[in-house]
């Protein structure tokens, strides 16, 4: 191995620390506990090597963010793809994203509350957050029903996901009706 490789290889696990102890500590003590200081700190590097490989808070909550956002894909095709049948595939698609949001809530902060200065629903959008959207809809295809556009009826159902899941979160809906809730959702909104 080259010097110049072994320089990329560790340039490359500083960063896989950096964003995997920001994401311990987010998931811990919450987002306003993370600092690049704190972070420095942690990690054991001065905020200078922190700063070159990410200019501040925003660009590492965005890499967490893109790292969250290839794990929810990799759980929504999963769970999909255990499914038997159209209404079993979206129920299943349905609790793990609620599931994943409930077990990973600074990660889902990072991915959709927070500014990670990342774009969504333009061209410049990064690949692993086109690619969670591309897991719900090739999942959600054949639920939009005639004349409905795969493309909105996904964009309506993720919308409803992510509005079960903060409003759960934030305890505004009783929690012993989650079940209901998604099964109420399946039937009424892709009408399977």
């Amino acid at each position: 191995m080259s010097v110049q490789e072994r320089k990329e290889r560790e340039r490359a696990d500083r960063e896989r620390l950096i964003v995997a102890t920001a994401r311990e500590l987010a998931e811990r003590q919450g987002w306003d506990a993370v600092t690049t200081r704190r972070l420095a700190e942690l990690i054991e590097y001065s905020q200078p090597v922190l700063y070159s490989h990410f200019r501040g808070k925003r660009e590492i909550i965005g890499a967490v963010a893109l790292e969250g956002a290839a794990e929810m894909a990799a759980a929504l095709r999963n769970a999909a793809g255990a499914a038997d049948g159209p209404r079993t595939r979206v129920t299943a698609l349905a609790r793990a994203y609620l599931d994943f949001a409930k077990r990973h809530p600074a990660v889902y902060d990072a991915m959709f509350q927070l500014d990670g200065g990342l774009a969504f629903a333009h061209e410049d959008t990064p690949e692993p957050l086109k690619d969670a959207f591309a897991a719900l809809l090739e999942n959600l295809g054949d639920a939009a029903g005639d004349g409905v556009h795969p493309g909105l009826f996904t964009e309506v159902f993720w919308a409803a996901l992510h509005g079960l899941a903060t409003l759960t979160r934030a305890g505004r809906l009783p929690p012993e009706n989650a079940a209901y809730r998604t099964e109420l959702l399946v039937d009424r909104l892709a009408l399977l």
